[in-house]
């Protein structure tokens, strides 16, 4: 028997998030996950009236794939995807597995030749379609959140079935106050960060591409960035598990990097390319439901009482100019368990603890 949910899912991924009109052709990426949510959103899109196109993927054979690449193949493979994403007006995936470091033993150099083909056809449908991404549970997601799987699946559902267009007002107050600020300031527990905003847009993010959802970002100036940061929730990156990880900052740059026995592999993707060691993203997270990091980046920049501060690509939305072929979102949790912290706009104080403390933003608080 179909469980309600993923149908309630389905339908909310089609009809809000990607918003799918008659006759627009919306490409189904599935990645490891079962077949009754690919059913599910197959139907979900007939209903809307547009047209279902579907790809199928496993961790498994794209790791062995990996291990092999070679330029011209992922270029002509990336010719192929780019040719089909160029077809489509919506795109929603769903990425499942039950092993986050699967290519953690792919050669960093392989990894970044895969990056440098699939920019391409990233971008493209970042900037072109309408899309949405989302993680499906499993018994690794689970232990992961050290949860029994059961109760994990009714946590996932609670927080990807989130009423997230009850949020909108309150994030477009704090999207205007992002707007209208230049100086942001960020004190916490090993962070003193200060950078600029000015002039470049916030963006809310209420359900429309990422779920779950429950941020508003924009990015700093690109060379304003002064001070530390230290991340106190734990990362993945390329399968790769990061903890502690804590960055220092002169001009907008990464002048010394460190995590732990990982510090090499951090400089090595830091030094991916130029525009790795500069952020492109700044971001508030405020999910109601979710409330500790289980590496899964999709739930984790999301955390009630978080902000995340990104090396790499800025997004077209709120391009601050960096370029880069790495887009790595590292939290850092301010609720008072996790050591607090305190973010001002202007020299006013905005959250302090994980709380909003200013009247327009309070329906935020978890």
């Amino acid at each position: 028997m179909q469980d309600p949910r993923v149908i309630q899912l389905a339908k909310q991924l089609v009809e809000y998030s990607v918003n799918v009109q008659k006759d627009e052709k919306v490409l189904l990426h599935l990645f490891d996950v079962p077949e009754a949510i690919g059913l599910a959103l197959i139907d979900a899109v007939r209903d809307a009236g547009g047209t279902p196109f579907v790809r199928l993927e496993s961790g498994l054979i794209n790791r062995t794939m990996a291990l092999g690449a070679t330029d011209e193949q992922y270029g002509a493979m990336a010719e192929l995807q780019l040719a089909e994403m160029k077809k489509m007006d919506a795109y929603i995936a769903i990425r499942g597995g039950n092993n986050i470091a699967e290519t953690s033993d792919v050669p960093a150099s392989k990894m970044k030749l895969m990056m440098s083909h699939v920019r391409a056809v990233l971008d493209y449908r970042v900037k072109q379609t309408k899309w949405c991404v989302l993680r499906w549970p499993s018994s690794s997601m689970a232990q992961q959140a050290g949860m029994s799987t059961a109760a994990f699946e009714d946590f996932y559902f609670d927080v990807c079935l989130l009423d997230y267009k009850s949020l909108l007002p309150a994030m477009e107050a704090l999207k205007k106050r992002m707007d209208e600020a230049e100086q942001v300031h960020i004190i916490g527990n090993g962070t003193d960060l200060k950078f600029s905003i000015k002039d470049i847009p916030a963006i809310v993010c209420g359900g429309n591409y990422n779920i779950p959802d429950g941020e508003v970002f924009t990015a700093p100036v690109k060379n304003s960035v002064q001070g530390v940061v230290q991340y106190n929730a734990p990362t993945i990156y390329q399968g790769v598990p990061f903890d502690s990880i804590r960055l220092e900052f002169v001009d907008g740059k990464v002048v010394n990097a460190e995590a732990g026995g990982k510090t090499e592999a951090l400089n090595e993707i830091l030094d991916s390319d130029e525009g790795a060691r500069f952020i492109g993203e700044f971001a508030i997270g405020f999910h109601p439901v979710i409330k500790e990091p289980m590496r899964d980046i999709l739930f984790d920049e999301k955390i009630a009482g978080s902000f995340h501060f990104t090396p790499g690509q800025a997004y077209e939305e709120a391009d601050n100019g960096n370029r880069s072929q790495v887009h790595w979102d590292m939290v850092n949790i301010q609720r008072p368990e996790y050591g607090g912290g305190e973010i001002y706009f202007d020299g006013e104080l905005i959250r302090k603890d994980g709380q909003f403390v200013v009247d327009d933003l309070k329906e935020l608080n978890y």
